[in-house]
């Protein structure tokens, strides 16, 4: 896949390769996707109201008995997504490839053609998703509630009615009996889930709450609103402790915009905060300064959020102008003109592979489940091929990774602009098994 960049070299990500793409689920822009810790699940949801969960191939057998021994009945009455399963003839023996289920399958893809599950309950778009540790899922809406629900079950487990719609939640990093939720009636919300109540509560006066998260590991909980503040509380009590202004000191965004997303920055003292200026700003939490301020995507209206890479060295986002933006969270400046400022990073590299607003990208957060899984497909796949001329043949219309090269620009020709997400993966060294991945969700702008 062709990429540009902000900057003449060198380049990082120019390996970049389409994996896999999934469409024809959702109906409607998809507004939040969020891997599972373990990176074996991934939730996606947005205008159509359902939440779908989606598993990788080879973990599907062990989410599979999961779900069998909570549900006796599975078999008996599955899910739409499994009944459809069933149908293709897939019996969940632990050598089985699932990759058969889809007759456009070539194998490498690395997840699931269909979700694992797909749930209903709410009555308006899902704003947000949480994971805990234990496979719960949280959901919140624009019906004002945010949902529980878990894997292994195929209904809600508990409601909270919220008086306004519900823009963030997160689980409690140490503890995930509790979780945060903010709310567009300016409440940040501290609820207990054996309890089924708020246990404690506090009002950002005279602004929304448009995002929330915990940060240092889940001592303080800061929220960011619509007026371009980022707040902090102490969790044990949700008292006020210090605020910053996100904004420029001058130039075209002298006043604050609306705070999209907030992410910690994995093992620093560190935030990342995604505003409507279409910036991204590193904060430190102890001088509560500025540290960087990353720039190149276009981000005036939506509620794209940008996120780290599992170890915190890159950042990804999705941007209006439908590109995928990729920056070094620490750039080696030396590299580049020795006047440049340490704290603004224009150093982008990009990926347009879709003709709509990209709404959600974010990283795997365990990348070498997905390639181990690629290159066992590869090995197979190049060992058929070696036997079979007529297989041969039609193996090489595609790439190593199944990619048809007549499509434009690296990415398939598709018919009208649909909600889809893309799984993408380019080679590289920071992981075990050489690769990183990116996760990219796509949505089209509806009028």
């Amino acid at each position: 896949i062709k990429t540009a960049h902000g900057h003449k070299g060198p380049h990082e990500w120019d390996d970049l390769m389409y994996v896999q793409e999934i469409t024809g689920e959702h109906s409607g822009p998809i507004w939040c996707a969020k891997f599972s810790l373990c990176g074996r699940l991934l939730a996606t949801a947005g205008q159509d109201q359902l939440l779908r969960v989606w598993v990788v191939k080879q973990a599907y057998n062990f989410f599979l008995d999961i779900r069998s021994k909570y549900n006796p009945d599975l078999k008996v009455s599955p899910t739409p997504s499994e009944e459809s399963l069933s149908s293709s003839g897939h019996e969940g023996g632990v050598g089985d490839d699932p990759g058969h289920l889809d007759p456009e399958d070539n194998g490498h893809a690395p997840f699931m053609p269909r979700p694992f599950c797909v749930y209903e309950g709410h009555s308006a778009d899902l704003l947000d998703i949480a994971w805990s540790k234990n496979y719960f899922l949280l959901t919140s809406s624009m019906d004002k509630t945010v949902r529980l629900w878990h894997i292994s079950r195929r209904e809600c487990l508990c409601i909270f009615q919220h008086v306004d719609f519900v823009t963030a939640i997160a689980f409690h990093p140490k503890d995930d009996r509790y979780f945060i939720s903010g709310s567009l009636d300016g409440k940040l919300r501290l609820w207990s889930i054996p309890e089924k109540r708020v246990v404690l509560w506090t009002e950002v006066e005279g602004a929304f709450i448009t995002a929330a998260n915990f940060c240092q590991n889940g001592s303080y909980t800061v929220v960011g609103t619509y007026d371009g503040r980022c707040l902090f509380y102490t969790t044990n009590q949700l008292k006020y402790n210090t605020q910053f202004n996100v904004r420029s000191a001058r130039g075209k965004n002298p006043k604050g915009r609306k705070i999209t997303g907030i992410e910690s920055l994995p093992g620093e003292n560190k935030v990342l905060v995604t505003s409507n200026d279409s910036r991204i700003r590193l904060y430190g939490l102890d001088e509560h300064s500025e540290h960087c301020k990353y720039r190149g995507l276009s981000n005036v209206s939506s509620q794209i959020r940008a996120s780290f890479s599992h170890d915190g060295k890159y950042i990804v986002a999705g941007s209006e102008n439908q590109c995928i933006y990729l920056w070094k969270t620490h750039h080696d400046y030396g590299k580049f003109n020795a006047t440049a400022r340490r704290d603004r990073n224009a150093y982008w590299e990009g990926v347009k592979a879709h003709s709509a607003v990209v709404t959600c990208a974010l990283f795997s957060p365990h990348p070498e489940l997905v390639f181990s899984f690629i290159e066992q497909q590869q090995q197979r796949a190049s060992s058929a091929t070696s036997a079979d001329s007529s297989r041969a043949d039609k193996y090489q219309k595609h790439d190593s990774l199944g990619h048809n090269k007549g499509c434009v620009g690296g990415s398939p020709v598709l018919p009208e602009p649909c909600s889809r997400w893309v799984f993408l993966g380019v080679p590289g060294l920071q992981f075990p098994s050489g690769f990183q991945c990116v996760v990219l969700s796509y949505s089209c702008r509806m009028t």
